[in-house]
């Protein structure tokens, strides 16, 4: 069952939207999906969706419900990747963790789900990253390593599981900073990286010219083992 639903924002002042997706039965933890920089569009739903049928409470907020609430974008219309760009350029990270502690909460305390991960695409990968680092998160997922070379003196605060997943062809994060991101994380003791030879950012989209079936089978399937183990 999913539904579009709003969660109290941190102060308690407003009301984030969402896009929640509940399991047939009582979850066996809960997992908040941070879009792309393209919305709660069709394809996050689709990844709500398929938490969902795993037996997990899914929620994936508006990121951009500040300026630009309710849109949805197509990553493969040129106009709508640039308009997308635009709201990347909008978007304050500090906020966005607000409302991922908001979420966390929200989950924890009216859900009454006591495990939450989190698994975040592009921007989202970012916040992924900040998640680890600055909340309580129990386990964190980053698809595409953006802007992540420009934290790593975040790191020591990471205390609870991380998984990054890094296309090398990745054409918004080159190769000084995926090497960067492998010199500050590769000896981390809570940290995993995972190298996809020749991908590119995108390679996991649930749908659109970017994905990349066999690698979006491969990095989809770590996730699920790395949040099995660390959610139960």
């Amino acid at each position: 069952m999913a539904t579009n639903t709003q969660i109290p924002s941190l102060d308690g002042a407003a009301q984030i939207p969402a896009y929640l997706a509940r399991p047939a039965g009582t979850p066996k933890a809960a997992i908040i999906v941070i879009p792309e920089i393209f919305g709660v569009n069709p394809g996050i739903r689709q990844k709500c969706e398929s938490w969902a049928s795993e037996g997990y409470l899914a929620l994936a907020p508006d990121i951009f419900w500040r300026f630009a609430p309710g849109v949805e974008l197509d990553p493969d219309v040129p106009e709508q990747l640039q308009e997308a760009f635009g709201y990347f350029g909008q978007y304050d990270p500090d906020l966005g963790i607000q409302d991922i502690e908001a979420a966390i909460h929200h989950i924890r305390r009216t859900e009454g789900v006591s495990k939450v991960g989190l698994v975040g695409y592009c921007l989202g990968g970012r916040m992924a990253y900040m998640a680890a680092a600055r909340t309580d998160i129990d386990a964190s997922v980053g698809y595409y390593g953006v802007m992540i070379d420009t934290m790593l003196n975040e790191s020591h605060a990471i205390a609870n599981p991380l998984m990054l997943h890094i296309p090398t062809a990745d054409h918004f994060v080159g190769p000084e900073a995926q090497a960067a991101i492998h010199a500050g994380l590769d000896n981390h003791p809570k940290v995993t990286l995972h190298d996809y030879e020749g991908l590119d950012h995108g390679f996991a989209a649930e749908m659109g010219d970017r994905r990349n079936e066999a690698g979006a089978q491969l990095a989809d399937a770590r996730t699920r083992e790395f949040l099995a183990a660390n959610l139960a």
